[in-house]
């Protein structure tokens, strides 16, 4: 008979995934670490202001350096030295945040980073676009505190969710041909959200749920 791991305090029993080669559990591992959540909003404002060309249209270089190390600071750095301190204080177990429980405090934390930096870019000289996904992705984190109180959810799922919706939205809206950019967001996500299930941190249903999750959160901030 197939062993069922201990639940922790926290979250229901979890059945274990069939085993999976070394190398592919480390992979998988490296892929979430590369697109932890706390990194997607960097990745996705680095793309609007590096690589496409003409969201930040017009902007002198250290500007737009400016722009990129303010997420960089507020979504990445702060939260996750946020949470490196409540382990020390012993307010959580671990910083891979494996129960729903445990989760609660981080995500307080990282609402309010989230929403300063929206804030921050509604009150700047920045591309509407930018402040729109800034807002979808203050809504994600706030939707996934809410849903935490019912059951754990994905937040890699989530950011995944937000990033391919943003992109879609951002192809339908100017005449740049961006389906290569959707099509390297498709790709990500499936990648990510694979990861995650050969992590056996998640189950399919945590997994769908975030990708809803965060493609609706998108939709809903960038309709302001």
């Amino acid at each position: 008979m197939t062993e069922m791991p201990i639940a922790m305090p926290g979250s229901p029993p979890r059945p274990r995934l069939p085993d999976q080669p070394p190398a592919l559990r480390v992979a998988a591992q490296v892929i979430s670490w590369v697109f932890h959540p706390l990194f997607v909003t960097s990745y996705v404002i680095a793309f609007l202001i590096f690589v496409h060309p003409y969201v930040f249209e017009g902007y002198d270089h250290r500007t737009r350096v400016q722009r990129l190390l303010t997420v960089v600071l507020t979504d990445t750095l702060f939260p996750a030295f946020s949470v490196f301190l409540i382990w020390k204080l012993q307010f959580i177990r671990s910083m891979h945040l494996r129960t729903a429980r445990e989760r609660i405090i981080p995500y307080m934390i990282t609402m309010i980073f989230y929403w300063w930096t929206w804030h921050v870019y509604g009150n700047i000289d920045v591309p509407p676009v930018s402040v729109h996904f800034l807002l979808g992705t203050f809504l994600a984190v706030c939707a996934a505190w809410f849903c935490n109180i019912y059951f754990k959810i994905s937040m890699h799922a989530i950011a995944m969710g937000g990033m391919v919706l943003f992109i879609y939205l951002l192809a339908n809206l100017d005449s740049y041909p961006s389906g290569l950019y959707l099509s390297v967001a498709v790709l990500v996500a499936g990648t990510v959200c694979t990861a995650r299930l050969i992590c056996s941190d998640h189950t399919r249903f945590e997994v769908w749920s975030g990708l809803f999750v965060g493609m609706l959160a998108m939709w809903v901030g960038w309709q302001f």
